[in-house]
């Protein structure tokens, strides 16, 4: 049985917005949103902290298990820095955010990210690295690169996914065939 309500992905390197996105797009779309930083924490779905880079050890496995009935009946926001794990047949749009690297490193400057960490999200940003990723794993017509350097972005980008979002229920309804 299909899905009436799209599952989305927003994703990026940390610091771009997507959670401010998510938080937005909830509103507009009555769609839920699925924190994958919370679901990690709160449904133990790691192998434990590591404290050279600040961050949980995320176990995949795990994780796609506990959210694997959610998701399937439709009707999410993703919101995650990765986006590879995700089944294709879940997955109806992946938004990859970009930010220009100096605003970056600003942001995560301000969240007081170790060097090394704070380096390498930067060079994933330069490279290109989850925009290629998101490619790579979904059809070409379901990934959208948008900017969110500023407010003004990030309000340009939630009316366009809103849209996208009225357009698929519309082309997905079940009378719609």
């Amino acid at each position: 049985m299909g899905r009436n309500r799209p599952n989305i992905i927003i994703t990026g390197t940390p610091g771009v917005g997507k959670t401010s996105h998510c938080e937005l797009l909830v509103q507009a779309t009555s769609l839920n949103h699925l924190s994958i930083n919370k679901i990690v924490i709160e449904r133990a779905c790691h192998h434990g902290w590591d404290n050279e880079f600040k961050s949980w050890m995320v176990d995949e496995d795990k994780l796609l298990d506990s959210i694997e009935d959610e998701v399937k009946a439709g009707g999410y926001i993703i919101d995650w820095h990765a986006c590879d794990l995700f089944p294709k047949s879940w997955i109806d749009l992946v938004v990859v955010l970009r930010t220009e690297s100096t605003q970056l490193y600003d942001r995560l400057k301000a969240r007081d990210y170790p060097e090394q960490k704070l380096q390498e999200n930067i060079d994933s940003e330069i490279m290109e690295v989850l925009l290629k990723e998101a490619r790579d794993s979904y059809d070409a017509g379901i990934v959208v690169e948008l900017q969110s350097n500023d407010s003004e972005d990030m309000e340009s980008n939630v009316e366009r996914i809103e849209e996208w979002v009225k357009s698929w229920k519309l082309n997905n309804a079940p009378d719609a065939a």
